[in-house]
């Protein structure tokens, strides 16, 4: 089984990439985040003429998360048990969805960019993964993947020079101790041993071609699904603009294999 998390940065700007990776990779389960658009406004057409199943959350232009499998689509849950809002008054925004396929269940996750230490919406990235770990609990007795973009550097080596972070988002000691608390908690990370390098490149100054990105993409697993892995890789390709027509993601796609 091939599952692949990726923050596509609009399914409807790079849905041929979309349609083109599935099939050049022969993926099972794909994980998306930032879809940026209305679950109605979203091309479907090509992706279930390959056979894939769809279930979306999305509320504007601003985040989304969907999962696409071939193998199979039950008890899909949008957001997770006490997951926060944001906003005055706070409302749920689209950043998790789950479903079980082929008999694991797999959580595509967005979590909050936090944007600024000082800022409340820091306080609320920190309160979502807290509340995000304890409702993961309930899966980890059963084959489970919490895989997406998490916003967070876990350690100086995921960062291209932690110096030029010093007071930013993403590498401060909360969010890399909320990051570690599901580790501790019995989730194991499953791409680092197999995938090294960065997930995701800023349009910045040619961030990409001097390799001066972030991993901030991620697949944690059950103990059961952790004893499962047998690979994993990061697709560069879909983040060089050199190598496909067309605008990339800022994010490269995340791809794990479990035995059967």
């Amino acid at each position: 089984m091939r599952i692949a998390t990726w923050n596509v940065n609009s399914l409807r700007s790079r849905i041929d990439r979309v349609e083109a990776f599935l099939d050049r990779h022969d993926i099972d389960v794909l994980a998306l985040q930032e879809t940026k658009a209305k679950v109605d406004q979203l091309p479907t057409m090509g992706i279930e003429a390959r056979g894939y199943e769809i279930a979306a959350a999305g509320h504007s232009q601003w985040n989304g998360v969907a999962l696409l499998s071939r193998v199979g689509l039950d008890d899909v849950q949008r957001g997770f048990e006490g997951m926060p809002g944001w906003g005055d008054p706070a409302e749920s925004e689209a950043r998790a969805i789950s479903a079980v396929c082929g008999g694991v269940r797999v959580v595509s996750l967005y979590v909050p960019n936090g944007r600024k230490p000082d800022d409340p919406h820091y306080v609320y990235k920190l309160d979502w993964l807290a509340r995000l770990r304890e409702a993961a609990t309930s899966w980890l007795d059963s084959p489970t993947a919490l895989v997406g973009d998490w916003n967070i550097c876990p350690t100086d080596d995921d960062v291209f020079d932690v110096k030029q972070f010093r007071n930013s988002t993403h590498v401060t000691p909360p969010e890399r101790a909320a990051f570690h608390a599901f580790l501790d908690g019995g989730w194991s990370e499953v791409t680092r041993a197999h995938a090294p390098g960065y997930t995701y490149f800023d349009y910045y100054r040619q961030r990409f071609e001097r390799d001066r990105g972030l991993k901030i993409d991620f697949a944690l697993a059950s103990p059961s699904l952790a004893a499962r892995v047998t690979g994993a890789f990061i697709d560069r390709d879909e983040r060089d603009p050199a190598v496909f027509a067309g605008a990339p993601s800022d994010h490269a796609p995340v791809v794990v294999d479990l035995a059967d």
